[in-house]
């Protein structure tokens, strides 16, 4: 063999140990998408805490492996795998909901009660939803772990498709995650859609006080009506509460605070790298993955329109008005939600501030969407 040969040959050894000899088309479409993620995240300002820690585990994710290394969330033995552990088994979304509890306030939604029944309302995202997947002729377990989709809810997703559909977890969870980043793209449409002008200019009475008393009592009678109800949902909605009553009960507020910040900043960016890690285009760019993000999208606007359509039903058997924009915050994408309505019904009036008001059917919808999944998983489960 002459010298030119053999370099030659050694160049081809080399090449075969780079990722460029696995690399397919597929994966580069894939890193394309975790860049479009970051530059949402960066130039956008959709949803960054999310959208940068999966774009770029999605561009990791589809960078192949070299035959016989284990480096993939897919590989036996590999560091990636390990770290997965935590989605694959539902571990970290309980840990999200331990930090949403402990920073979320319920006040509002106990000073007027009437709008949990928009959170409620918003569900019906989900199981019609449900009732399309089975019509493409998912499982009834699929379906249902695609149908929660609706409740804009990433923790709550990944939580059951864990144990409903584990094969769709990435799809899922990617299509969860998008959509509660979009929401300032998809439900302002919707909103707009569905009400008049009119409408939109009601304004609603401030908030009543709520003691320090009735905070400390909700999250203890809420936890149990709630899992008493749907056992199911017992270790999401027990996380949320408990999260909620070291914030409320103000004795425990390094926990709390602990809760709040550090810890749920820590899961996040491991649930977010690993749940873009799980995305090669292997696994990722199938005809499912297509059909789970067309029912996702379809989802997410029927519990929108679900919200807005309860509330102006509400209006009209009841004197004091609802403005129907907060019940486009029925979904659970906290805050976000809440925002879109204040910042929607800022535009019609500047002097409206809906926040505080959307941010009731907003809490009401992370419960509402954790007792759903709750249901269907007592219900679907094999």
């Amino acid at each position: 063999m002459n010298p030119l040969e053999n370099l030659v040959l050694k160049a081809s050894e080399l090449y075969q140990t780079t990722a460029f000899a696995e690399l397919q088309i597929g994966n580069v479409v894939m890193i394309l998408i975790g860049i479009t993620f970051i530059y949402l995240a960066i130039a956008k300002h959709y949803e960054p805490l999310l959208l940068v820690p999966i774009g770029f585990g999605v561009i990791v994710g589809n960078i192949p492996a070299v035959s016989g290394m284990a480096l993939g969330v897919y590989d036996d033995g590999s560091v990636l795998r390990f770290l997965y552990f935590g989605v694959e088994k539902g571990i970290y979304p309980p840990l999200i909901f331990l930090g949403i509890g402990a920073m979320t306030d319920f006040s509002t939604m106990l000073s007027n009660p009437r709008l949990v029944l928009l959170g409620a309302a918003a569900q019906i995202g989900v199981f019609l939803t449900f009732l399309g997947a089975l019509v493409l002729q998912f499982t009834p377990q699929e379906a249902g772990a695609i149908g929660i989709i609706g409740g804009a809810d990433g923790p709550t997703a990944i939580f059951l498709s864990a144990r409903l559909a584990p094969k769709l977890l990435g799809a899922i969870a990617i299509a969860a995650y998008s959509y509660m980043a979009l929401v300032p793209v998809i439900q302002p449409p919707i909103m707009k859609l569905l009400t008049t002008r009119e409408e939109r200019l009601i304004r609603m009475k401030p908030p009543r006080h709520v003691s320090r008393r009735e905070r400390i009592i909700f999250p203890i009678a809420a936890f149990l009506i709630c899992t008493l109800l749907a056992p199911g949902a017992l270790v999401l909605i027990g996380m949320l509460f408990f999260g909620n009553l070291l914030k409320e009960c103000t004795v425990a507020e390094r926990l709390a605070n602990t809760a709040r910040t550090a810890m749920i900043d820590i899961v996040t960016i491991l649930l977010g790298f690993c749940v873009g890690c799980s995305t090669s285009a292997q696994h990722f760019l199938t005809k499912q993955s297509i059909s789970i993000f067309v029912l996702g999208a379809v989802s997410f606007a029927i519990a929108t329109a679900g919200g807005v359509l309860f509330a102006k039903v509400m209006n009209l058997f009841t004197a004091e008005k609802i403005n129907p924009l907060v019940g486009a915050a029925g979904v659970s994408a906290v805050p976000d939600s809440a925002r879109v309505v204040h910042m929607i019904g800022l535009k019609e009036d500047p002097h409206n501030h809906l926040i505080m008001h959307a941010m009731a059917p907003n809490v009401a919808g992370v419960l509402g969407s954790a007792i759903a999944a709750g249901v269907l998983w007592s219900q679907l489960a094999k």
